[in-house]
């Protein structure tokens, strides 16, 4: 038998026996007296305990459990440890909870929860920031009522959630998401969303790279095409013969050109080629760029070089002179001839220097500017191509530079002239 048991018998034992002791000593009506007494008595208390239990079961989750006298010591004692327990299980339930909200939130991604019916349950900070919403607010709300994007609430209409459906952001202007949904649990589900305006714009930057290649070298050997079937099916005489020979091979030459600067700007842009550094003297460099503008002016432009203090740099030297010869060549191709062309070294007052090339051409459009180291951006394609560039210098300019930690400053005044100035850090320069 339970000692439970035991101690609740003790005192219906007691009263039994009080009674028995009362009938032999004063006669059976003051035994029932005392027994109806005892079992008053009895009762009271297991009633008053009862009492207590029940207000104690009908107040608030978190009251204390009372104290229990005699037997009900053992069964209140028993609730008070279930109670513990319980509360043991819910405080590592809600550590449990937000350690996965406190993942959830670091996680670079939007999460929301949603039920069978699509209503939001539950998102981070990620996904309100994402798609608009406001927990406090949209909590039990559809979520085709806030994101009203038809392609979104096709894919969550069809409940194939095979592949992820790519809209644009209600919240955030230009930014570009990709949402998966996840079914889990019994009906519910989680949304995923990702921010690829990044992915997406590379992805808009290889299509318009392609394009832009095709282009190019479409117009050369379209050109060189037409000349081998003429050559091949007519009889020409030998000046006009020669004449298509050196068309040809002028289109030749461009696509030799685009083919060097596409591997140039191929090079520049891998992380697997870093750039080989050296210390080399800045004059001989200045010198050895001021005679090619030269010699590719042709005399038709007044070439000037203001070398500025004396200076060492550090850095690729094959780099930086390409940087340098792709700026001054842009100079003397959009120079009409009498034009000036400078090109000058100076001395900033961080410590570093600026190498700038200032030329009395067309000048360019402020609209144009921000756009102008883009692959084949040309601010006049008619132009570029009768003077020979490939779209891509100033492109190749700019990976230089970055590999350099230089900066390229651009100012022009159209019909007047424009300076490109390439400014280099004073960690890479060293003055005499």
């Amino acid at each position: 038998m339970s000692p439970l048991l035991l101690e609740g018998l003790v005192a219906p034992t007691g009263v039994v026996v009080f009674a028995v002791l009362v009938w032999i000593a004063f006669g059976a009506p003051w035994a029932i007296a005392a027994l109806v007494a005892g079992g008053g008595a009895i009762i009271t208390f297991h009633l008053w305990h009862l009492d207590r239990l029940t207000r104690w079961a009908e107040a608030a989750l978190d009251d204390a459990v009372p104290e229990g006298r005699g037997s009900w010591r053992a069964a209140f004692s028993a609730l008070h440890r279930r109670v513990r327990e319980r509360t043991a299980h819910q405080q590592d339930l809600t550590q449990t909870i937000e350690r996965f909200r406190s993942v959830a939130e670091a996680i670079p991604d939007g999460m929301v929860v949603l039920d069978a019916a699509n209503r939001i349950r539950w998102a981070n900070a990620r996904a309100l920031t994402h798609l608009g919403l406001d927990l406090a607010h949209d909590a039990g709300r559809p979520l085709v009522n806030l994101v009203r994007q038809p392609g979104f609430i096709r894919y969550l209409e069809t409940g194939d959630f095979s592949d992820a459906v790519v809209i644009d952001s209600q919240r955030a202007p230009g930014m570009t998401l990709s949402i998966q949904v996840v079914p889990f649990g019994t009906d519910e589900k989680l949304l995923i969303s990702r921010d690829i305006t990044r992915l997406e714009s590379v992805a808009r930057m290889r299509r318009d790279f392609i394009a832009n290649v095709s282009h190019e070298l479409k117009t050369p050997l379209t050109v060189v095409s037409g000349f081998l079937e003429t050559l091949q099916e007519l009889e020409l005489e030998p000046r006009q013969r020669d004449r298509y020979l050196q068309l040809m091979s002028g289109e030749a030459r461009n696509m030799e050109r685009l083919v060097d600067d596409l591997l140039t700007l191929s090079g520049l842009e891998s992380e697997q080629n870093p750039p080989v550094e050296a210390t080399f003297a800045l004059a001989p460099l200045l010198v050895e760029v001021s005679a090619e503008a030269r010699a590719l002016s042709g005399g038709q432009h007044d070439i000037r070089l203001e070398p500025g203090d004396a200076a060492a740099l550090t850095g690729s030297r094959d780099e930086l002179a390409s940087a340098l010869r792709n700026l001054v060549t842009n100079a003397i191709r959009y120079t009409p001839g009498g034009g000036t062309v400078t090109l000058a070294w100076r001395r900033e007052g961080d410590g570093g220097g600026s190498f700038s090339v200032t030329d009395t051409g067309i000048g360019i459009a402020p609209e144009h500017l921000p756009r102008l180291t883009e692959r084949f951006y040309r601010v006049d394609r008619s132009r570029s191509r009768a003077t020979g560039g490939t779209g891509l210098g100033l492109a190749i300019v700019k990976h230089v530079l970055l590999r350099h930690q230089a900066v390229l400053g651009v100012t022009s005044v159209p019909g007047e002239g424009s300076t490109f100035s390439v400014r280099l850090p004073a960690r890479r320069v060293a003055y005499q």
